[in-house]
């Protein structure tokens, strides 16, 4: 049952996909970014429902803690779930990401001219400074952001350790910081369509304010996040034995 449920997902996620295939070049001429993120996340809802159909749900806790303007989201990584869901969580949303996002095939276009601010992770001081300058000409376009500090997918129960990027867009920007957490990793694990159903939790916290030491900062948002995620993955394993 399992392998077939993965089956299912991933042969509706690829025709799903390829319907979008023909809109490329019409986009292409029309060169309009906000268009291009509501197909994309259009997309991405879609991939949404098809999880459900497959019995992989999710629920959002703490909406009342989303700031009414821009914010800079900083948020765990455990599965491809919030990479692909990121633009239905956070509407107009710009993602930091790593730049060989941008090869996947359609998917990685709508990414690219959305635009998302991507990351060549070989790439020094300029890349950096890349970063910042699509970071700031996101927040000044009042779009959130959205980060993902531990770089890559982790295990439900693996600490990583921050990159400096999070801190150093906190100082640039001056945006409130939302600690987004989820438990998505339980039932899609990294690096596989094995997908196992039940209720993914993604959890929106009370902000930080702009203005914290770096030091302070890094302590309470890693803190944060990593309390958070091992609450909603203790949570869910107690759901699984009753």
């Amino acid at each position: 049952m399992p392998r077939l449920r993965s089956s299912v997902f991933v042969l509706l996620l690829v025709l799903w996909t390829v319907i979008f295939a023909p809109l490329v070049p019409w986009f292409m001429l029309r060169k309009n970014p906000r268009t291009t993120r509501r197909v994309s996340r259009f997309w991405a809802d879609g991939v949404v429902r098809i999880l459900r159909l497959v019995g992989l749900a999710y629920r959002i806790i703490g909406e009342e803690n989303r700031p009414a303007g821009p914010a800079l989201y900083v948020a765990n990584h455990q599965s491809a779930f919030e990479t692909i869901a990121a633009t239905v969580l956070v509407p107009d949303v710009a993602i930091v990401l790593k730049e060989e996002l941008y090869r996947i095939p359609i998917f990685g276009w709508f990414l690219k001219n959305s635009p998302m601010i991507a990351i060549d992770r070989a790439g020094g001081a300029s890349s950096m400074k890349k970063m910042f300058r699509e970071a700031r000409a996101a927040s000044e376009d009042g779009r959130s952001l959205l980060i993902f500090p531990e770089g890559t997918r982790r295990p439900v129960d693996e600490r990583g350790e921050f990159q400096r990027g999070v801190v150093l867009l906190y100082k640039a920007l001056g945006l409130p910081v939302v600690p987004m957490v989820n438990n998505a990793g339980l039932f899609w694990p990294a690096r596989t369509f094995a997908i196992k159903p039940g209720e993914i939790t993604v959890s929106i916290l009370p902000s930080l304010p702009p203005g914290l030491p770096d030091a302070e900062f890094l302590a309470r948002i890693t803190d944060t996040i990593y309390a958070e995620r091992d609450r909603l993955v203790a949570e869910a394993l107690a759901k699984e034995e009753r």
